[in-house]
């Protein structure tokens, strides 16, 4: 099970993540897009499925978004009512700021009976409107259900700026939360550094490491990558020319990503840290999601040969 796999800090968890369908569909293309849903996942053979709450996020940024916002159907509502034949778990992010304390108390309530587990998020920008805060949605979980296996958002890009990501995750660990699921990582250099003070940090206070999955997205486009960058993932200049100028960005992404997160376990597993990993498939385009597949696939023989 998953809840054992991330209580137990086992190295190696695999998981793979998806978009709910837009808000926009018809009832009967929901079912349809579920269907394909159902069928793909249930032949991947992963730990477990992350189901992302969308947000807009351009109050985060001055520039413009490369690709109009869309709202998707609420994730829980999506696990719940469309994906109920699938029988692998799930990781249900939640946008806390898009709920009451009430609203929020009563999703909790549910989610003894669901087994699902849960990535909070707090707010994309100091500006944007909330109903609650990060903190308060903790103090909700330890009141209403403090059993529910809680994940947690790190950014290493963010590291690199701050220096502090690894304290803001100890800090959300002492919050309840057992693992961290990254954003997508293209700067093994950022998601190194992180890794390096995490485990310096929890060998110095005697802390145990939790499962740390690192995201890996195949991009298919230079128009993608743009979309990638305004969302505030870090592209190397010299990895972004590397791919703009390969004739073949969605081949090439997938071999770099896989390079990246090869370093990365192995550099966790020397810092007894355990290190996973979540493929993300948020395209429509089946080229990307045939890559994000074959990622998975080669990902999960890096981790086999390297247990």
């Amino acid at each position: 099970m998953l809840t054992d796999k991330i209580r137990n800090k086992e190295n190696g968890i695999l998981l793979y993540g998806i978009t709910p369908p837009k808000v926009k569909h018809t009832e009967e293309e929901i079912k349809e897009i579920a269907k394909k849903h159902i069928e793909r996942i249930s032949s991947l053979n992963v730990d477990g499925l992350v189901l992302y709450d969308i947000q807009d996020e351009s109050d985060r940024t001055d520039e413009k978004r490369p690709f109009p916002f869309i709202k998707t159907i609420n994730p829980c509502e999506y696990s719940k009512n469309y994906l109920q034949d699938l029988k692998t778990p799930r990781i249900v992010y939640r946008a806390v700021g898009n709920y009451t304390a009430k609203q929020f108390a009563t999703w909790l309530e549910s989610t003894k009976a669901t087994q699902v587990h849960s990535v909070f998020v707090g707010a994309a920008s100091h500006e944007q409107q909330t109903n609650i805060t990060l903190k308060e949605a903790y103090g909700i979980k330890k009141e209403v259900n403090d059993n529910l296996c809680l994940g947690g958002i790190a950014i290493p890009e963010r590291h690199m700026k701050k220096h502090d990501e690894h304290l803001r995750v100890f800090s959300k660990q002492n919050s309840s939360c057992e693992y961290f699921i990254t954003q997508c990582v293209y700067d093994v250099h950022a998601a190194k550094t992180f890794l390096t003070d995490y485990a310096k940090y929890a060998k110095e206070n005697n802390i145990e490491p939790v499962p740390i999955i690192f995201t890996l997205t195949p991009c298919g486009s230079s128009k993608t990558l743009d979309f990638m960058k305004w969302l505030g993932i870090n592209i190397p200049n010299y990895l972004e020319e590397d791919l703009k100028e390969s004739g073949d960005i969605l081949h090439n992404s997938v071999k770099l990503s896989r390079d990246i997160f090869e370093d990365l376990f192995k550099y966790g597993k020397k810092r007894g840290i355990p290190v996973g990993c979540n493929i993300e498939s948020v395209a429509i385009r089946k080229a990307e999601i045939d890559a994000s597949v074959e990622l998975l696939e080669e990902i999960r023989q890096i981790i086999k040969d390297n247990k």
